[in-house]
């Protein structure tokens, strides 16, 4: 049961189209006549009043506010909703509501008729073109409205075609209505993504700020303001009488939350304080309206600030009149402020000497002789027309099902002897939204079609193209009023103060104490302007507290407020922004190979390491010949080996630092240079012992012969192991982040952890190339051709030269730039020795053969100075 209960209710409320069921001999379980579903489209609605043109625009108006329960079996197709004449407000029946909400919507209905009417008849706008319209009785019903909105684009046919192309032109070019926020957001949710205009003009329930938001709502507009200027002059006024102690009731929906919040933004901002808050609609419980009134009654403000609806207001007022409540100051909005219905009755005594925003007042000349114009057996739809009359005229006719019977309609009746809102056109100013709203868009309509004296028709009418025109089009009305909208699709906000002054006779009349117009530029009157997020207040001395200096935050400190008497300082690894507002994330900065100095040191790393490799090849090629063999060819490929390491381990200081990045970096540079210099010192021993080996009694060959040679370039080379596995044990380098060299950057980069082990490494290094130094001087004068000392001699005055101007340049440069210092370093002193040890004796071999014999390696010149 409970899966086809899911089943039902899955097709019934997903699926657009209704559905019938056919009777089989097939019975599921618990729901008989349900086994064979057919789909269809459901009912047509039926519209209320109609008209045929040759461009059709559509309305919704509520004409009733409540409807008739039903009871589905689900054993036959849901009714439509059918709507009600009683209108019940919690536990009470308020039939006079009914009988305004009728007439009220009436004459809205009745302002879009006369429009369309006068545009019909005139030559300068849409000239042979004529406007039509379909209007629906929303019933008060959101879902009703979404449906009835649904039905002006889709049209209204009984059954499914499947047949059918879906992208037809809507059957309607526009929708007027709907009548409140909350019906209006939904319609306009529904409508939205067609891009059909919804231009909302019909009441001043239709002012929820939240539908100025074109992300949600793209297609709606209005001709009323948006609360969001009415809830902040609101609370101006009442800052302006002084009032700081105040309450508030809002209905609770998208008109009253919105409206309010707006208001309670705005009165904290200028130190109005709030007792309390209350919410509550029509058909609550009278156990919660009972609460809200014992909140009125044990509050000490005598203020009251409302965003009600009339209807809401007629409840509260129902029962604060009944438990006797009164001496409060009530601030309305335009939606009962300027209503003669709400200020009818004894009841609403309680609201004399109201004050609050109202729409200007206006005049549509004509409207009133058209509204007049009207019997009720004189109309296509004698329905509405005569449950009009009989709301207006307080009878019935016999045919009615009124639950109210107090006398018979004629249909006679004399309109100009009823005195009411209707013959007294009081709510003229909404009357005339209505009517700029349907010149809104017959003006875009007449730019479309290029109307001049004629209309070009052939044109396709595209809902996008009409909403575009609409929200870009500007006239002005016949009674001079200017229309437009601004980028969220509302109208200059511009309201008249109204106030309840008691007459002597009882009645209320409402007097214009003021204006407030959103569109003016208002006067600034100040000492010192508010100071900007990303600055600080700070007093100036000897003034008021008026006036005062905007002192910008300083570098890492931030302020993100409006008149802020403190700069923030940003977290370690932030920094502010440009406009000190904002804290941001510091740049990472290290040497990288996509940088312009990364890329040149690996070039050149490379490249040395490719001319280092180039030497090798030659000197294998040319093995046996002299010059090489004369010149320890053994120690000349380990030096050109261990040189080929030393260009390619600059590489390892480039990049993101790492654990094992920062390790390898200084120890594998350690290790191959000594095992460079080890190399270089021993080729320079060789040098200097053959020639001691040529004076009488000595015996110097067989103490440093190959076999000496190979050991003391491991025993030199085992030293530095040594060392960089102390130092690796006992304090290792490490990633680390450098907050203090830059204040806006973090500089990553490998710290040394011990810098003993450190200084050790390159001390050792230096030791070595000293000794080489010295070794390579004492034999520089040498007579041999094959003496290569002084080649040796200027490689380690580069290299110490190098190193010794390493350490100042090195401890002095900022960030990234102490690594391309080593690196360069690195790659001079390599560059250092492969030039002028072996580039010389490549040049002999390559371009001077002839040189490259025994008897030139073996002959000896005169000594020269060096």
């Amino acid at each position: 049961v409970i899966a086809s209960v899911k089943r039902w209710l899955t097709i019934n409320l997903r699926n657009p189209r209704a559905f019938e069921r056919q009777q089989s001999n097939t019975e599921m379980p618990g729901f008989p006549e349900v086994s064979k579903i057919t789909y269809c489209e459901g009912d047509p609605e039926t519209p209320q009043l109609v008209k045929k043109g040759d461009i059709m625009l559509g309305g919704l108006f509520s004409f009733h506010t409540n409807w008739k329960e039903r009871q589905d079996t689900y054993k036959k197709n849901p009714q439509p909703l059918q709507c009600m004449r009683i209108v019940v407000y919690g536990a009470f029946k308020c039939f006079y509501f009914l009988r305004y909400s009728l007439i009220f919507k009436f004459q809205l209905a009745q302002a879009l008729r006369f429009a369309i009417e006068e545009i019909n008849n005139r030559t300068d706008l849409l000239p042979d073109v004529s406007l039509g319209y379909i209007i629906y009785d929303t019933c008060g019903s959101i879902a009703r409205s979404v449906r009835v909105a649904l039905a002006l684009v889709n049209g209204n046919e009984a059954l499914a075609s499947p047949s059918k192309v879906c992208p037809r032109p809507a059957q309607v070019q526009a929708i007027m209505g709907e009548t409140s926020s909350s019906p209006s957001s939904a319609i306009a949710s529904a409508v939205g993504p067609l891009h059909i205009p919804l231009v909302s003009m019909t009441t001043p329930l239709s002012t929820c700020a939240c539908l100025s938001d074109k992300t949600k709502y793209p297609s709606f507009l209005r001709t009323i303001p948006s609360d969001y200027y009415q809830s902040r002059a609101l609370a101006h006024l009442v800052k302006h009488f002084g009032w700081t102690w105040i309450g508030a009731v809002r209905s609770n929906e998208d008109y009253g939350n919105n409206g309010m919040a707006t208001f309670i933004e705005t009165a904290q901002q200028l130190g109005i304080c709030l007792e309390y808050s209350v919410s509550f609609f029509r058909t609550d419980p009278v156990d919660k309206l009972q609460h809200i009134i014992d909140i009125i009654r044990t509050s000490t403000s005598k203020v009251i600030v409302t965003f009600l609806s009339h209807m809401d207001l007629d409840v509260l007022l129902h029962l604060l009149s009944n438990q006797n409540l009164s001496g409060y100051q009530w601030v309305g909005t335009e939606a009962w402020i300027f209503d003669s219905q709400t200020a009818a009755g004894d009841k609403n005594r309680i609201l004399d000497g109201a004050i609050g925003l109202s729409i200007p007042k206006a005049q549509v000349s004509g409207l009133r002789e058209f509204m007049m114009d009207v019997q009720p057996f004189n109309s296509s739809n004698d329905g509405l027309f005569t449950e009009f009359w009989e709301a207006l005229f307080s009878c019935t006719f016999k045919l009615s099902q009124s639950e109210e019977t107090q006398r018979e309609c004629t249909g006679h009746e004399v309109l100009t002897g009823v005195e009411n809102g209707f013959t007294d056109m009081s709510l003229m100013p909404i009357f005339n939204n209505v009517y700029k709203g349907v010149y809104a868009v017959a003006h875009a309509l007449h730019d479309i079609l290029r109307c001049n004296n004629t209309c070009n028709t052939s044109v396709t009418l595209n809902p996008s193209t009409i909403l575009q025109n609409i929200q870009d089009i500007y006239f002005t009305t016949k009674q001079g009023d200017e229309v437009y909208f601004n980028k969220n699709g509302d109208p200059a906000a511009k309201y008249e103060i109204i106030n309840w002054q008691p007459r002597v006779n009882g009645h209320v009349q409402f007097v214009t104490v003021g204006l407030y117009d959103a569109s003016l530029p208002v006067p600034v009157s100040v000492c010192s302007e508010k100071c900007p997020p990303g600055t600080l207040k700070v007093l100036q001395k000897g003034k008021p507290v008026c006036c005062y200096d905007c002192i910008r935050c300083a570098e890492g400190a931030i302020s993100n407020v409006t008149d802020s008497v403190t700069c923030l300082s940003c977290p370690l690894e932030s920094w502010s922004n440009e406009r000190r507002d904002a804290c941001v994330t510091k740049e990472a900065e290290f040497l990288s190979y996509e940088g312009i100095m990364g890329s040149l040191l690996t070039a050149a790393s490379l490249f040395g390491a490719c001319l280092t490799a180039a030497v090798a090849f030659i000197f294998f090629r040319y093995r046996k010949t002299p010059l090489v063999r004369a010149n320890n060819s053994e120690l000349s490929f380990l030096l050109l080996f261990s040189l080929t390491l030393c260009f390619l381990c600059s590489l390892t200081f480039i990049g993101r630092p790492s654990e094992w990045s920062c390790m390898l970096r200084h120890t594998a540079f350690g290790i191959t240079f000594v095992l460079c210099i080890s190399c270089v010192l021993g080729k320079t021993m060789v040098v200097l012992m053959a020639f001691k080996a040529t004076l009488p009694g000595t015996n110097i060959t067989k103490m440093f012969g190959p076999t000496q040679q190979r050991l003391s370039v491991l025993g030199f080379t085992f030293i530095q192991l040594i060392i960089c596995i102390l130092w690796l044990t006992v304090s290792p380098p490490f990633p680390s982040k450098n907050f203090k060299e830059f204040k806006d950057k973090i500089i990553l980069e490998c710290s040394l952890g011990s810098a003993v082990g450190f200084w050790s490494v390159l001390g050792y290094i230096g030791l070595l190339a000293t000794l080489c130094f010295v070794f390579a001087f004492l034999a520089r004068k040498l007579p041999d051709n094959f003496n290569e000392a002084k080649f040796i001699t200027f490689s380690m005055l580069i290299f110490c030269a190098v190193w010794i101007t390493f350490i100042p340049a090195y401890v002095s440069s900022p960030g990234k730039y102490s690594v391309a210092v080593e690196i360069f370093a690195i790659l001079a002193s390599s560059f250092g020795l492969l030039i002028c040890i072996f580039i010389p004796k490549c040049y002999i071999v390559l371009l001077r053969p002839e040189r490259n014999t025994k008897k030139n390696m073996m002959g000896r010149g005169t000594p020269k100075a060096f």
